[in-house]
């Protein structure tokens, strides 16, 4: 019997008279907030400019949600593809599923392409977000929370969470494993700070380091859940996924440290490197230096007369003595 434990809403969505504001959906926008804004204040103190994370964000962003979704929707094709389900479900993103394995590697794809734009190294960029990143992901897990779904194994831990009867469901009280990812990122997002920090971490490292840090706690948080998933040698599709990431970011660590040690000094250009700027500022130039040309060939030139300019105002000096 349970003496305490953690209550599930009854409803995902709270109407605000014709627009639905779904819980999910909220929590990745305010996790989407305070990331940007958290490197932002990083961006700077590493020597780049205002708004620069905001900016690539707007690449970075759309580019994750797709991977997210694309992620999930792959590995768990079934829910979808398969006989009595609808495949019109599949873009119902407000309902739950992003894989954030996805997410990643689609969302740096995005800041890439920004961070090309503006002309920065894309590992500086990363490193700013890193903590950003875990802060985002241990506010959007509560999503989960609100759509009752990413529980852990039964319990009567009086933290358990309160799940209701419904779609391939069971009532009961089970290991809240979205507070458990949310509880590692906040930890995740710490150590990266405290890392940076103490080891001056550059091109892509403290990054590295978050991806490794998260991967070792999603590893066997993934390992408690029960909801329906690939197995792959008895370990769940994601539990090897993670293992192999970890694997990935900690010999990045390792490799990027002897090639390239220390930490970036130039993180952001001081000249405008937006499209066509150089290519305007050139023209400006030429036509400057052609201006400057013609004005020494004009014999009646203000600024420099030429030899018959001289003359004439010789002859007029000439005429006005006479005269007297």
């Amino acid at each position: 019997m349970n003496l305490a434990s953690i209550p599930s809403p009854s409803t995902g969505v709270i109407e605000l008279g014709p627009i639905p504001l779904r819980g999910y959906a909220f929590c990745i926008i305010i996790g989407v907030f305070v990331a940007v804004w958290f490197g932002n204040k990083r961006w700077i103190a590493r020597g780049g400019k205002a708004g620069t994370v905001a900016d690539i964000a707007v690449w970075a962003v759309p580019f994750g949600l797709v991977g997210g979704r694309l992620y999930h929707v792959i590995t768990d094709y079934q829910l979808y593809f398969s006989e009595g389900e609808n495949w019109v479900d599949a873009f119902k993103i407000w309902e739950g599923g992003l894989g954030i394995w996805g997410a990643i590697a689609f969302g740096a794809v995005g800041a890439w392409i920004g961070c090309r734009r503006r002309g920065i190294p894309l590992p500086a960029w990363a490193d700013a977000l890193a903590p950003g990143i875990a802060f985002a992901q241990a506010i959007g897990r509560w999503g989960n929370w609100f759509n009752q779904e990413l529980y852990g194994k039964p319990t009567d831990l009086p933290w358990a969470v309160e799940i209701s009867e419904g779609a391939n469901r069971v009532a009961g009280t089970y290991h809240p494993t979205f507070l458990y990812e949310s509880l590692w990122c906040i930890g995740v997002a710490l150590l990266v700070i405290w890392a940076d920090r103490r080891f001056n971490f550059g091109h892509g490292r403290a990054f590295a380091l978050y991806v490794a840090a998260y991967c070792a706690g999603r590893a066997w948080i993934e390992y408690m859940r029960v909801d329906e998933a690939h197995h792959i040698l008895g370990l769940r599709l994601n539990v090897w996924t993670a293992i192999i990431v970890f694997v990935l970011a900690v010999v990045y660590i390792v490799v990027s440290a002897k090639l390239r040690p220390g930490r970036e000094e130039i993180v952001e250009p001081d000249r405008d490197t937006t499209p066509g700027k150089d290519a305007d500022a050139k023209d400006a130039d030429a036509k400057d230096a052609e201006q400057d040309a013609d004005a020494k060939k004009d014999p009646l030139s203000k600024d420099e007369p030429g030899e018959s300019g001289k003359d004439l105002t010789a002859e007029s000096t000439e005429a006005a003595a006479e005269k007297g």
